[in-house]
């Protein structure tokens, strides 16, 4: 089981890459798009990160939206589908 701090940390990076693909996952989960639960997987997987550090830099240095997440990121399939979601309305 993770520590407090590690998933406080890692539910950061998870709000922060949305937020850097164009997602306000609270929008989205008043919409019905996603889930308590499915955030919570979210921020499970983000902890098996092979590269957190990479990734802390690189949402740093997003200054307008991302065109995708970096290669490595678990939770890119998940804010491609809410992406998408958000295009058809």
């Amino acid at each position: 089981m993770q520590s407090p701090a590690v998933l406080k940390k890692h539910a950061e990076f998870v709000d922060r890459m949305a937020t850097a693909q164009g997602i306000d996952l609270e929008e989205q989960m008043m919409r019905g798009r996603v889930t308590t639960p499915d955030l919570a997987d979210a921020v499970l997987r983000c902890t098996g990160c092979s590269n957190p550090e990479h990734c802390r830099s690189w949402l740093a240095s997003q200054k307008r939206v991302a065109q995708g997440t970096p290669d490595y990121c678990r939770n890119t399939e998940m804010l491609d589908d809410l992406r998408k979601a958000m295009d058809h309305g």
